[in-house]
Protein backbone atom coordinates (compact mmCIF):
# COMPACT_ATOMS: atom_id res chain seq x y z
CA UNK A 1 0.00 0.00 0.00
CA UNK A 2 1.19 3.45 -0.94
CA UNK A 3 0.73 6.36 1.49
CA UNK A 4 1.01 10.24 0.64
CA UNK A 5 1.25 13.33 2.96
CA UNK A 6 1.89 17.25 2.17
CA UNK A 7 0.91 19.93 3.81
CA UNK A 8 -0.74 23.18 1.93
CA UNK A 9 -0.80 26.54 3.19
CA UNK A 10 -3.23 29.28 3.10
CA UNK A 11 -3.55 32.58 4.08
CA UNK A 12 -7.40 34.17 4.19
CA UNK A 13 -6.93 37.81 3.91
CA UNK A 14 -10.40 38.39 6.01
CA UNK A 15 -11.65 37.18 8.90
CA UNK A 16 -13.73 34.34 7.31
CA UNK A 17 -13.72 33.24 3.69
CA UNK A 18 -14.08 29.60 1.26
CA UNK A 19 -11.84 28.65 -0.59
CA UNK A 20 -12.12 25.96 -3.31
CA UNK A 21 -9.20 23.57 -2.78
CA UNK A 22 -9.82 20.89 -4.91
CA UNK A 23 -7.23 21.34 -7.80
CA UNK A 24 -4.91 21.30 -5.07
CA UNK A 25 -6.12 17.84 -3.76
CA UNK A 26 -6.31 16.41 -7.38
CA UNK A 27 -2.34 17.51 -7.50
CA UNK A 28 -1.86 15.64 -4.75
CA UNK A 29 -3.61 12.78 -5.97
CA UNK A 30 -1.42 13.03 -9.09
CA UNK A 31 1.77 12.99 -7.19
CA UNK A 32 0.73 10.08 -4.91
CA UNK A 33 0.75 7.70 -7.98
CA UNK A 34 -2.57 5.93 -6.00
CA UNK A 35 -5.57 4.65 -8.39
CA UNK A 36 -7.46 3.26 -5.48
CA UNK A 37 -7.58 4.26 -2.28
CA UNK A 38 -8.64 7.48 0.49
CA UNK A 39 -7.82 10.80 0.59
CA UNK A 40 -8.16 12.41 3.77
CA UNK A 41 -8.33 16.31 3.74
CA UNK A 42 -7.72 17.44 7.31
CA UNK A 43 -7.31 21.78 8.76
CA UNK A 44 -4.73 21.52 11.21
CA UNK A 45 -6.27 24.13 13.06
CA UNK A 46 -9.28 24.66 15.46
CA UNK A 47 -10.53 27.56 14.11
CA UNK A 48 -10.97 26.37 10.24
CA UNK A 49 -12.60 23.58 8.93
CA UNK A 50 -12.65 21.07 5.54
CA UNK A 51 -15.96 20.34 4.12
CA UNK A 52 -17.64 18.85 0.71
CA UNK A 53 -20.28 20.83 -0.94
CA UNK A 54 -21.19 22.76 -4.44
CA UNK A 55 -19.52 25.21 -5.63
CA UNK A 56 -21.92 28.13 -6.01
CA UNK A 57 -21.21 32.01 -4.58
CA UNK A 58 -24.89 31.85 -3.04
CA UNK A 59 -24.99 29.05 -1.67
CA UNK A 60 -21.41 30.18 0.29
CA UNK A 61 -23.08 33.79 1.43
CA UNK A 62 -26.02 31.59 2.61
CA UNK A 63 -23.67 29.05 4.21
CA UNK A 64 -21.34 32.34 5.86
CA UNK A 65 -24.97 33.94 6.79
CA UNK A 66 -26.34 31.31 8.47
CA UNK A 67 -23.17 30.19 10.69
CA UNK A 68 -22.93 33.93 11.82
CA UNK A 69 -26.48 33.66 12.92
CA UNK A 70 -25.77 30.29 14.94
CA UNK A 71 -22.31 31.88 16.12
CA UNK A 72 -21.88 35.33 15.86
CA UNK A 73 -18.19 37.01 16.55
CA UNK A 74 -20.12 40.19 18.37
CA UNK A 75 -20.10 40.60 21.26
CA UNK A 76 -17.44 38.95 21.87
CA UNK A 77 -18.01 39.09 25.43
CA UNK A 78 -20.87 36.00 25.14
CA UNK A 79 -18.11 33.79 24.65
CA UNK A 80 -16.03 32.66 28.26
CA UNK A 81 -13.54 31.37 26.23
CA UNK A 82 -12.63 34.72 25.03
CA UNK A 83 -12.14 35.41 28.18
CA UNK A 84 -8.47 34.94 27.97
CA UNK A 85 -8.15 37.80 26.13
CA UNK A 86 -8.84 36.03 22.56
CA UNK A 87 -11.58 37.21 20.55
CA UNK A 88 -12.14 33.80 18.16
CA UNK A 89 -14.62 31.77 20.24
CA UNK A 90 -17.04 31.74 17.21
CA UNK A 91 -14.66 30.33 14.64
CA UNK A 92 -14.21 28.04 17.26
CA UNK A 93 -17.94 26.72 17.34
CA UNK A 94 -17.95 27.41 13.71
CA UNK A 95 -15.64 25.04 12.80
CA UNK A 96 -17.32 22.21 15.35
CA UNK A 97 -20.40 22.91 12.97
CA UNK A 98 -18.43 22.37 9.33
CA UNK A 99 -16.07 19.94 11.08
CA UNK A 100 -12.48 19.37 10.68
CA UNK A 101 -11.67 17.24 7.61
CA UNK A 102 -13.38 15.16 4.49
CA UNK A 103 -12.56 11.91 3.18
CA UNK A 104 -12.73 11.12 -0.77
CA UNK A 105 -12.49 7.93 -2.24
CA UNK A 106 -9.94 7.45 -5.10
CA UNK A 107 -11.56 5.31 -7.65
CA UNK A 108 -9.64 4.85 -10.95
CA UNK A 109 -6.88 7.57 -10.28
CA UNK A 110 -9.42 10.28 -9.66
CA UNK A 111 -11.69 12.16 -6.52
CA UNK A 112 -14.91 10.30 -6.86
CA UNK A 113 -17.31 12.79 -6.12
CA UNK A 114 -21.07 12.94 -6.33
CA UNK A 115 -22.31 15.69 -8.48
CA UNK A 116 -21.11 18.97 -7.99
CA UNK A 117 -18.81 18.00 -4.87
CA UNK A 118 -15.49 19.97 -4.22
CA UNK A 119 -13.46 20.33 -1.49
CA UNK A 120 -13.22 23.56 0.42
CA UNK A 121 -10.91 25.22 3.22
CA UNK A 122 -13.49 27.26 5.46
CA UNK A 123 -11.22 30.18 7.88
CA UNK A 124 -13.38 32.07 10.45
CA UNK A 125 -10.41 33.43 12.47
CA UNK A 126 -7.95 34.39 9.34
CA UNK A 127 -5.81 37.05 8.33
CA UNK A 128 -2.53 34.46 9.16
CA UNK A 129 -0.96 31.97 7.64
CA UNK A 130 -2.80 28.12 8.25
CA UNK A 131 -2.11 24.78 7.17
CA UNK A 132 -4.49 21.67 5.57
CA UNK A 133 -2.77 18.18 5.87
CA UNK A 134 -3.60 15.65 2.75
CA UNK A 135 -2.94 12.26 3.45
CA UNK A 136 -3.98 9.66 0.80
CA UNK A 137 -3.49 5.81 1.16
CA UNK A 138 -4.48 2.80 -1.36
CA UNK A 139 -2.73 1.31 -4.48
Amino acid sequence: MKSYRKELFFNIPARTGFLNITPEVEKCLIESGVKEGLVLVNSMHITASVFINDDESGLHRDLETWLERLAPHAPTSQYRHNDTGEDNADAHLKREILGRCAVVAVTDGRLDFGTWEQIFYGEFDGRRGKRVLVKIIGE
